[in-house]
Parts: C-alpha cells; structure tokens; sequence
C-alpha cells in the first residue's frame, strides 16, 4: 500500500518537504505495518502546508492536501460536526446506506457502527473484485469520543474502542486501503486500549522548532511584511527567540504587527516570548527571566562556586559533566526560590515553575504534564523549578485519588530521567523535607547534586546578612556596631527572617526619623523567631544529611552529621 499524494515514498517527491512526523506515518503505511495512527501532541497548532503555493493551515488541512489528495474518499468525525464526506462524495454516495446515516452520526456509538459499516462494505466488494476505493479517514478529538474508563462498565464505550481498533485489526479491513487517522492533544486524555494498541501507530508533533518558525515566518512575510521589514530582526533571530511558542502564537504576533503598521525589535522580543507561553500553557506554568545573579546572595561561597562551575560547563556544552538536577533543601525561609533565581539570571536562560497541573477531571491532571512536558522540549536551555516538591511530585504509592498521585509521579520521574533533556533541561527540586521526596526521585541521573540552604551559624553572620539586606535597601548600617548589637542579633537565622528585620528597621527609619544603627537595635529588641527551635534543628539535621558535597555543609554544622 501507498500514500497516494507522495507516490511510492517521501524520496520519489522531493518537492514535498514532509515534517518527521509525517514522515514516519508515510513510512509505516507503506512498509504495511500500519494502517491507523495516533497523532497526539501539538494537534491544535497552525502548520505549514507545502506548495507550491506554501500557506499556514491547521492539521486537518495538512492531512487532506498534503497526504491524502490520492484517496478515492476522506471522512471525518468529531462530536460537533458528526461524519463529513471531506472529498469522494459521489463514490461514497454509491453505497446504499450512506444517506440514512447521516442522521445519527452526530452519536458516537452510531457514528463509529457507521464508520464501521462502510468500511467493511468496501472491503467486501474489493474481496468480490467489484470495485476498490481507497479510504482515509480522520476522527477529531477522539479523547472526546474514546475517553480513559471513569469507573464501572460503560457498554457503549466498550463498543466505540473495539470497533477502533477492529478499524487496525480486522484482517478484511487491514488488508484494505484505508487508513484512519486518531487524533488527540494528549495520550492521557484517550482511552488506554487504543493508546496501546500494538497495530496503531502513534506519532506525536512537537511544538514548532526554531526551524518550523523560519519556515512559517518566509510563508507569512509574503502577506505580512511590515514585522520583518527593518528593526535588525530575520525570521531566523525571531523564531530562535520564541522557541517553545506555537506557530498559532507566533502568527498572531506576526499579524497583530503587520496590522499595526510596527516592525518587531529586540525590546519586543524580551518580554512577547513569557506572554506568549504563559498564554498557550493555559496558567499551568510560570515562565521567569531573571536579572539577578549569585552575587545577591550572602555567602554560602562554595556552593556558588559549585554551580558557577556547572554554568560554565553548560556554556562551553561539556553536557557530560553536567547534573540534570538539582535539589535546594533547608529550613523554611533560607532562600530557595530566591537562589534559583539567581542562579537563572546568572547562567541567562529562563526558570519555568509549575503551576497548578493538577486537575478535578479524570485523565486531566496527567493531560496537563504531557502539555508541559512538550514545551520544556521546545524551549531549550531552562530551569525547571518545582518548589515544595515533597508534596508536587507525589508518590509511587498512593491511595484516596485514584492513582492519579502515583502516575504523575512516574511520569515525572520518566521525564527527569530522559537521557535526552541532558544539556538542555537542569530540575530544580526545592523542599525543607527532603525525606519526603520519593529516593527514585533523588537519585543520581535525575538529581545529582543535592544543596543544603542552611541559616547562620554565629552573631557575626547574622549581622553580616542582616547589614547585607539592610543595603539592598539604601540602608548602611557600621561594622563598628556589631560589639553593641551582637548580644541581641539572633543565631540560626534565615535569609526570610533576616528581610523581614530589614523591612521593620526601614519602616522605624521612616516612622520615627532615628538613625540605621538605632532602628536595628530596637527590632533586635522586638524579634520574635518565625519558626520553633525545634522545627528548625530537624530541618537543618535532614537538610545536611542529604549533602551531595561535604564543601557545602559549614564546620559550624557538622555536629549535625551525627546521629
């Protein structure tokens, strides 16, 4: 069997320039291997159709004129629109039933029986040497039709799957030219007896590459090309510069500004990328460009050592060195959000931060981590940052949520563990309960260097991260005045409660009009530690005990290695 539209292979037509994808659905079709596919992913996204003329369409327009123009007839299904002839309407007008069918087929069950019926009559009369037509059809949302179980017997789901995948392997059928076309935004989202179906084929589209944008971009100046006119911006400094948006975005982008009359500039490119992401990922991630670097944070000099370190390793591209993540541990308030921060702005790429993937609605949560997952694989050089991760990563085992807790954990797990995010993707796990953390989880090859944020140890580095912070607000504060003060200045002090005595020494400067040195003595007077002793010793004893590097941990601390 072949694909009509590219004859005998993708290499006899090589005006046709076929995306990966594609390729491998020619590739299985042809070889007989496959006659239904599961396309998943990026399905929703604009594409470029090739020519000539090349013009911007969505999947199902690629489909019909690119692979299946050859087809005698082309069917479609969706729950809105119920079956449409999309090309062959007189040939499929020739069998008796197809009229009567059109007023159920808005019902799954009866759209699919249909789809069924006309399937296996064609085969039939191919089987009686009477007449072969060649069928393709697509079936749209199918995680709408073909939903994962929700629980008890549902009869008529039972009946859409089986005749699906009777579609792939009924010998009559499979042996017939047709093809069926699955398409859903996520694996998850569909039912699992078709997601693993050994017959079908799945191909999943990738959010575009900077390469997929170039293309777009030289498609759409044609129409639009007041963007790219001028500014010091090409379509290839454009599309390296919104790697991780979708095509959909970026040609909306393209003809906001057209419209506008406004050519893009590096100043618009700095900010348009976190909108547009942010935006297509619907809130589930928080997408950060920082400016600080690890100079804004007060000592703990050999763990930035360490990780400027691995910042030059990853500029240089000496990946093999390089961790694929990291896990920040410590008492609450030393600073872990703050440190990925700067270490970010340090290295110059961007921190995604999950947001709230979990979701109410069966298959939703896990849906919503494949959908993150395909962006951190378009971006490039990132952080992936997932705070309080004893609790956002959830548990091999879990009872009370239906499995869900155990499935993100494994397909979190899977992707840390990618041998093909090394490079590109460094975790960032943070957590004041590391023993919380599943050990799969904090194992060398996803985490491999773990970090201890711990307080101060002594008077001296209290005042010294006090004065620190102090500054940052325009504050200076003597070293002269640490012999007076030390008495008060208290030990085990965090990063967040040293900020917070810097803000109430400012306001008492403001307020009362007295000077820095006096407005710190009186919130000496008035301290109050946030969090007990007792919390904050167990904190820092688990915390040092998961150090990857003895360097990390100060002598002060040590004690705390002993059981």
């Amino acid at each position: 069997m072949t694909f009509p539209a590219v004859g005998v292979s993708p290499a006899a037509a090589p005006a046709v320039n076929l995306p990966g994808w594609a390729k491998e659905l020619v590739d299985a079709y042809e070889s007989n291997s496959a006659s239904q596919f599961l396309i998943y992913g990026n399905v929703e996204d604009r594409i470029v159709i090739p020519g000539p003329p090349a013009r911007i369409g969505s999947l199902t327009d690629f489909l019909l004129e690119t692979l299946l123009p050859g087809f005698d007839v082309v069917l479609s299904y969706d729950l809105g629109n119920g079956v449409r002839v999309e090309k062959g309407g007189q040939t499929f007008a020739k069998w008796p039933t197809a009229k009567s069918g059109t007023e159920v087929s808005k019902q799954p069950r009866a759209a699919i029986e249909f789809l069924t019926h006309y399937f296996r009559y064609s085969a039939n009369l191919a089987r009686l040497n009477r007449e072969s037509v060649q069928i393709a059809c697509l079936v749209k949302g199918v995680g709408m039709i073909a939903p994962p179980l929700r629980g008890g017997m549902d009869y008529d789901l039972g009946a859409i799957v089986t005749l699906i995948r009777d579609w792939a392997a009924d010998g009559a059928l499979a042996d017939h030219p047709l093809a069926t076309f699955l398409v859903a935004e996520n694996l998850n989202d569909v039912h699992p007896l078709l997601t693993r179906n050994p017959r079908a084929h799945q191909a999943q589209i990738s959010l575009p590459s900077p390469a997929d944008l170039t293309a777009a971009f030289s498609v759409l100046s044609d129409r639009y090309p007041k963007p790219l006119a001028g500014g010091g911006q090409t379509a290839e400094t454009v599309a390296g510069a919104l790697a991780g948006a979708t095509l959909a975005a970026a040609e909306k982008l393209i003809k906001e500004k057209h419209h506008a009359a406004q050519e893009l500039t590096a100043s618009d490119l700095a900010g348009i990328k976190k909108e547009i992401v942010e935006a297509d990922c619907r809130g589930l991630i928080e997408f950060v460009e920082s400016k600080k670097t690890l100079d804004a944070i007060s000592g703990a000099d050999a763990i930035k050592a360490w990780l400027r370190q691995d910042i030059a390793l990853w500029e240089k591209g000496d990946v093999a060195a390089l961790p694929k993540g990291y896990l920040l541990c410590g008492p609450v308030g030393t600073g872990k959000s703050f440190t990925v921060e700067c270490l970010a702005g340090e290295a110059g790429v961007p921190v995604v931060k999950f947001g709230n993937f979990r979701d109410k609605w069966v298959g939703s949560t896990e849906g919503n981590l494949e959908r993150i997952f395909r962006l951190l694989r378009a971006l490039g050089r990132c952080y992936v940052f997932i705070d309080e991760a004893d609790q956002s990563l959830g548990k091999r085992e879990s009872g009370g949520d239906s499995g869900v807790s155990g499935r993100v954990y494994s397909m979190i797990a899977e992707e840390m563990g990618s041998s093909e995010s090394r490079g590109r993707i460094i975790w960032v796990l943070a957590s004041s309960r590391p023993d919380l953390i599943e050990v799969d989880l904090k194992r060398p090859g996803r985490v491999d260097v773990k970090i201890p944020l711990l307080p101060t140890s002594d008077a001296r580095e209290s005042f010294d991260l006090i004065r620190f912070l102090c500054r940052s607000r325009g504050i200076e504060i003597s070293p002269d005045n640490f012999d007076a003060l030390a008495p008060k200045v208290p030990l085990l002090l965090t990063p967040g409660a040293a900020e917070t005595i810097a803000v109430k020494t400012y306001r008492l400067m403001r307020t009362k009009s007295i000077e820095p040195a006096a407005a710190l003595s009186e919130c000496l007077d008035q301290y109050r530690p946030p969090v007990a002793l007792e919390t904050i010793e167990t904190q820092i004893r688990l915390a040092v005990a998961e150090a990857s590097d003895p360097s990390f941990v100060p002598p002060a601390f040590s004690s705390f290695l002993k059981p």
